[in-house]
């Protein structure tokens, strides 16, 4: 029996979280059950009340096994406050030190990239979700005058840089427990490589952070020879996602180019409306989410997409060790897709609820694509 906090959040949320249930609730058996708990932690509740998300809160969520998300973000927020004191709350007071985004093109999912197909684009990218800019260090010096100067810290501990590093190698050794990367040469096979990692940065003119970076990454080879080891800069690696996404296996980058590049990437394999995400801690509470953010304009029409939120159960799945039961759920959304015209809101050709079912029906057939 595992405990699951359901946060549907605001706008479409809800919508995509009901069919995400739906599908969760459809791989129940007797030996695996969930106890679904919803949250009402969303801008709604804090135009009501004033409350985004109290340490109380936090702290029990620690009790949960896993989390589902929706979307945060309400049009009568102001924006940050709920993305601040929820989001960002909830990843850095329950440590999800990695964010997990698999980037994969299904077929019959239209991708911008000419002439690449769904056996170009499978990879991973790993980001480190905890640290960098995104810890709000920082100061003004002479604010409001013209000699004004805004400082904002990339800050990066050697714990964090290396517990992220290292499960992006133990990632690319999951990824290829039976099966080699399909992107080495016939001399790069010979050497006994199964998988590839390579490391983002801007070594070039991050001069301190990245250098950390890079010798722990070279540091921790040592414990995987099987990796092949590759590096990219970040501007280079947004010409290399479009231009041959097919050289990608799993990529680590810290937090700011990570948000950055896995919202190019969630565009290269069909849009916001697929895209899945993982806020990872490994020792404890993990949270999964649909990428796409609320889009209030379609909220109650029943017309969003609920992929992406279908993706997170399975992305969760494989997380709390059902592995075999999240390839089953994954293939029956894949064979769901092959249906679709567009992974578009509104030009689906099926409603939301419709999709959810779909994907159940799926399920019960036992599709294995």
């Amino acid at each position: 029996m595992y405990k699951i906090a359901i946060i549907a959040g605001d706008g479409t949320g809800p919508e995509v979280i009901r069919e995400a249930v739906k599908v969760l609730k459809a791989v129940e058996t007797s030996d695996l059950k969930f106890n679904l708990t919803e949250l009402d932690y969303n801008g709604t509740r804090y135009l009501k009340t004033g409350v985004t998300l109290t340490d109380e809160e936090l702290e029990g969520l620690k009790s949960f096994d896993a989390i589902l998300l929706g979307a945060i973000g309400h049009v009568d927020v102001t924006p940050g406050i709920l993305e601040r004191d929820i989001l960002l709350k909830t990843r850095f007071g329950l440590d999800q030190y990695i964010n997990l985004r698999p980037v994969k093109l299904y077929p019959n999912v239209y991708t911008p990239i000419k002439n690449k197909t769904d056996a170009d684009i499978d990879y991973v990218v790993v980001r480190e979700n905890t640290g960098g800019l995104y810890t709000g260090s920082g100061r003004f010096e002479n604010k409001g005058t013209k000699d004004e100067t805004a400082t904002q810290e990339m800050i990066y501990t050697r714990k964090q840089v290396e517990r992220c590093l290292r499960y992006a190698f133990q990632t690319v050794m999951k990824r290829h427990q039976q099966v080699p990367w399909k992107g080495f040469s016939d001399d790069e096979k010979n050497k006994g490589f199964i998988g590839k990692l390579t490391l983002c940065g801007k070594t070039n003119v991050l001069t301190y952070v990245f250098d950390l970076w890079q010798r722990v990454f070279d540091e921790l080879s040592h414990e995987f020879p099987q990796v092949m080891l590759d590096y990219v800069h970040v501007d280079a690696a947004c010409i290399y996602m479009v231009e041959s996404p097919e050289q990608f296996d799993v990529i680590v980058t810290n937090n700011m180019f990570g948000d950055i590049i896995t919202d190019l990437a969630a565009v290269t394999q069909g849009g916001m409306g697929v895209a899945s995400g993982g806020n990872i801690n490994p020792e404890g509470v993990s949270m999964f989410e649909p990428i796409g953010g609320t889009a209030p304009s379609f909220t109650g029409l029943n017309q969003i997409n609920p992929m992406a939120a279908i993706g997170a159960v399975h992305m969760m799945l494989d997380h709390l060790g059902h592995t075999d039961v999240a390839s089953k759920v994954e293939a029956a959304k894949k064979e769901v897709i092959q249906r679709m015209r567009s992974m578009q809101a509104g030009k689906m050709g099926f409603s939301t609820s419709e999709l959810g079912d779909h994907v159940v029906h799926s399920l019960k057939r036992g599709i294995n694509v």
